[in-house]
């Protein structure tokens, strides 16, 4: 809504009626008091070039302020005087026709005709959903074209090849439950499905990934400012404006009492603490996310289905994965609730103010519950249980879970696809159903009065209503989306082409949503998107090193180049065999079954002397080996090299695209000209008694060159 800080006081209401009697103009025609009212503002009659939408912000903030008793016009629905408030939608064929249709979903948006509907704020969010909708086109061909690649060696592959080929190599038993030992051949499809992904384009295309993410940023940047720019809000003040619309909706501008700024370190701290606590209980949720799968997989191990037992680790991710989606979807509505009251303790000066304060606490909020399992899994898993014969537990009972035994990027994968899966299909079904379905069961027990305007106000009231919170859930909801589209992308290179399906889907929805299926919004201005900009630029840079950290740690990508040039055949020469062979073999440790605490419990131990498992230790003490510690300082260097150049490359790439056209700046430049030469015109007349003579160098004719300036053609400071 409007500026929620000090505001102005009306005269005591006298209507005590709800929106279905005859006195709902007050409350819902946007051509009554704000007519009058701003009328008088600006010196003209009623009706005379306002538009509608200015009309409806200034109805709209009279109605949010304090009457002369105090009251709000929440105090007012509270007590039974008032129902709701809200805008009428009126008919608008452009835009019904031409781009809340599912027939248009490949169509540009009329994004002026947005504008002079919704008003400039939901205008610029359809404006970037757009732009960011049609930047995705190359990220999804790139990262499909990496995904295929994967194709062209899914049986070429010599690691595959060693991988199918190992009968006789058996992997340690990963729980306590399992009991049997398995052959390393067993897991050549999975082998197989993981270098679709894991391969040698998976640090290019996160390398493009970096620099896409930041053309995309700057690219908006210029499409924005001629967009703003085009509706003359380029220079537009926001503090100015709503101080100006609090003095339009004063009958006595003395009434007025302006919002001033307030700052408490005091209370700053306790906010932060709070915020902070609310993190770790964020990680906390994490870790019982954890212990939910080490359970889940003693479970699956004592299942009677064979194909759990044989398919522990598959049966956990995936459980794993609905599992956070369900907590995600809980943890949301908790994250509201607590970055509310978060935002109420600092008591924000105005709306805006308390829109960024409050955005930047939910998301925060949000990105640990998205993202903290993700963190895990790619970090974490495999990486803290020890080894074979003395494996770290839970509580001291239960075995810590593992990861596949194709690698942690499968884990990844699944994890990801999972979770961004069901994120976009079960959001978009409810977010279009839910309020289908409501309008659809309003509009069956409602009634609908044979008078047309009467009629036409009631059919508004019986859509689904709205709040502040109706544009801001769809950019946390888009926020979110490019999160997963730019974060842990090494290991989900689908995820832009998901984005993009998702996004043609979605922007037809949201039209649909706002201009049938829901009540008006009322309309705010605005020439950017605001603290969402900077969360893109956040996600950015988190991006770069999650993704480097992905490769450098979870891929198999540096073990197999270090392997490549440091232990394997081609290190002297260019033998006839592939570089890679052997690969296998040196990346499995081994151990030796008598040292299991508990042989009895291992089926075939009587027939099997050693087993192998993934880790770099060596296999008399099982203390890592060398290899593990060149391999952790290669891993290093990869890293800080990755987020130097990735980070560089971003660097290069804003500084070398300019935020705003120069278009923007000249035309910027000639509107500041003209405020001026109108201002020097009245006096050079007065003081030449004649027209003023024109000079410049770009923005009008020059000077005549035997033009000598006197001390009665220069005008005084004062006069400008």
């Amino acid at each position: 809504m409007e500026p929620q800080g000090p505001a102005p006081r009306l005269g005591p209401t006298k209507q005590t009626c709800s929106l279905s009697s005859g006195c709902m103009k007050t409350l819902c025609g946007p051509h009554t008091v704000a007519d009058s009212t701003a009328g008088k503002l600006i010196g003209k009659s009623p009706m005379e070039d306002i538009p509608e939408s200015t009309r409806i912000r200034i109805v709209n903030f009279m109605l949010n302020s304090k009457t002369a008793a105090g009251d709000t016009f929440h105090d007012l629905v509270k007590r039974g005087i008032f129902e709701t408030k809200f805008p009428l939608h009126k008919k608008d064929k452009v835009l019904e026709k031409e781009w809340a249709r599912w027939t248009e979903i490949f169509c540009k948006q009329r994004i002026g005709e947005i504008r002079d509907y919704f008003g400039e704020k939901v205008a610029l969010y359809f404006a970037w959903l757009g732009w960011y909708t049609y930047m995705l086109v190359p990220a999804a061909v790139v990262g499909l074209i990496v995904f295929l690649s994967g194709f062209s060696l899914f049986s070429a592959s010599q690691i595959s090849k060693e991988i199918c080929e190992a009968h006789n190599i058996f992997m340690c038993p990963r729980g306590d439950h399992s009991g049997r030992y398995q052959r390393l051949s067993d897991t050549c499809t999975f082998a197989k499905l993981t270098h679709l992904f894991d391969n040698e384009g998976t640090v290019v295309f996160a390398i493009f990934m970096a620099l896409w993410a930041t053309v995309f940023l700057e690219f908006w940047k210029r499409q924005r400012a001629r967009v703003v720019q085009k509706w003359h809000l380029f220079e537009w003040d926001e503090d100015q404006d709503e101080v100006a619309i609090g003095l339009a909706s004063c009958l006595d501008y003395r009434d007025y009492e302006l919002p001033l700024h307030r700052h408490s370190f005091r209370k700053s701290t306790f906010i932060f603490v709070l915020t902070l606590l609310m993190i770790c209980f964020m990680i906390g949720m994490a870790h019982t996310l954890v212990v939910y799968r080490v359970l889940a997989s003693a479970f699956f191990s004592n299942s009677s289905l064979p194909f759990l037992v044989e398919q522990v680790t598959t049966a956990v991710v995936v459980t794993g994965a609905l599992v956070h989606y369900v907590t995600i979807v809980i943890m949301t509505k908790v994250n509201r609730i607590v970055a509310l009251k978060l935002c109420s303790l600092e008591e924000p000066r105005t709306f805006s103010e308390h829109e960024s304060k409050f955005t930047i606490k939910f998301f925060t909020l949000q990105f640990f519950a998205h993202f903290s399992s993700l963190i895990y899994i790619a970090f974490i898993l495999g990486r803290i249980n020890g080894h074979p014969g003395k494996s770290v537990r839970l509580a001291g009972l239960w075995k810590l879970e593992e990861c596949h035994l194709s690698g942690c990027m499968m884990d990844l994968f699944v994890q990801m696809a999972i979770i961004m899966g069901l994120k976009q299909t079960l959001s978009n079904c409810v977010e279009y159903l839910k309020p289908w379905l409501t309008y659809k069961c309003r509009s069956k027990w409602g009634s609908i009065s044979d008078d047309p305007e009467l009629g036409e106000w009631q059919r508004n009231y019986l859509l689904n209503p709205v709040n502040r919170f109706s544009l801001f859930d769809e950019f946390m909801e888009m926020m979110i989306q490019y999160g997963f589209t730019t974060i842990f992308v090494a290991a989900f290179p689908l995820a832009p082409l998901l984005a993009l399906f998702s996004n043609l889907v979605q922007i037809r929805l949201d039209a649909i949503k706002m201009l049938k299926l829901q009540r008006r919004l009322v309309p705010h201005k605005a020439k950017d998107i605001g603290t969402w900009l900077k969360l893109l630029e956040t996600i950015g840079v988190l991006a770069v090193i999650a993704n480097g950290m992905v490769i450098a740690f979870t891929s198999e990508f540096i073990p197999r180049t270090l392997y490549k040039y440091r232990y394997g055949p081609c290190r002297e020469a260019h033998p006839a065999v592939d570089c890679l062979t052997g690969y296998i073999n040196h990346s499995l440790s081994v151990f030796h079954t008598k040292d299991f605490q508990y042989p009895v419990k291992i089926n075939g131990s009587e027939n099997i002397t050693e087993c192998r498992y993934r880790d770099y230790r060596n296999s008399q003490d099982y203390n890592f080996s060398e290899q593990f510690w060149v391999l952790l300082a290669v891993r290093l260097a990869f890293l800080i090299l990755f987020e130097h150049v990735a980070l560089c490359i971003k660097l290069v790439a804003a500084r070398f695209v300019p935020d705003v056209p120069q278009s923007v700046k000249n035309k910027v430049l000639q509107d500041k000209y003209k405020v001026l030469d109108g201002k020097y015109e009245m006096p050079q007349e007065k003081l030449n008694g004649g027209p003023r003579q024109q000079c410049g160098t770009g923005l009008g004719p020059r000077t005549p060159n035997n033009f000598t300036p006197t001390s009665n053609t220069i005008p005084k400071s004062t006069e400008v």
